[in-house]
């Protein structure tokens, strides 16, 4: 969660908080670094193929096509397809959205977008009669995690959080005892 005004909270008629979807510096370095040597291979791999080189920075012309040159166009087109595939997503922002709590409509209604077809859009709607707690999930170690969930009195847990950065303990204490606050709901942790 990111973005959310802690001042005077319990005032305030609408909060909303934005998710971080896939459009991230780090994926757009590996997109990038992906295509690159997938395009490289599949050069390589047809160079050795026609007797053409292909490539501006070497020679591939004297690899043999068989076992070589076969190799390294299918490592190539591996390459380019998870390429194309990173690069939708960044496009698509997959996983981008935003919670957002209105006091005014007793309302929590959770937005997220996924991949393009019918269910590309996924809005959840929670009347505050239904929310039984805010969940901390705070997991240390080699790979950390640290998550809010939106537990409902159907023993449903929601996350409000992403999973792919862990966000600071203090930080992360303090959105969850503030909505906690907001929605007059438990706090609990896992």
């Amino acid at each position: 969660m990111n973005k959310m005004n802690y001042k005077n909270i319990e005032q305030q008629p609408l909060i909303r908080s934005y998710i971080e979807g896939s459009r991230q510096s780090s994926n757009l370095f590996w997109a990038l670094a992906v295509s690159t040597g997938g395009l490289g291979f599949l050069l390589s791999g047809l160079s050795s193929f026609f007797k053409v080189n292909l490539l501006i920075f070497s020679d591939s012309t004297q690899l043999a096509f068989v076992p070589q040159g076969i190799v390294l166009v299918f490592y190539g087109t591996v390459g380019l397809t998870l390429g194309i595939f990173l690069w939708l997503t960044i496009w698509w922002d997959i996983g981008f959205g935003y919670n957002e709590y209105n006091k005014q409509s007793q309302k929590v209604t959770l937005y997220r977008k996924g991949f393009p077809g019918k269910n590309r859009e996924l809005c959840l709607t929670f009347n505050f009669d239904e929310l039984k707690s805010i969940k901390m999930f705070i997991r240390d170690g080699l790979n950390p995690k640290r998550q809010l969930f939106l537990c409902l009195n159907d023993s449903r847990e929601i996350p409000l959080t992403g999973s792919d950065k862990p966000t600071a303990l203090n930080k992360i204490e303090v959105e969850a005892l503030n909505l906690a606050k907001y929605l007059n709901i438990y706090l609990e942790t896992d």
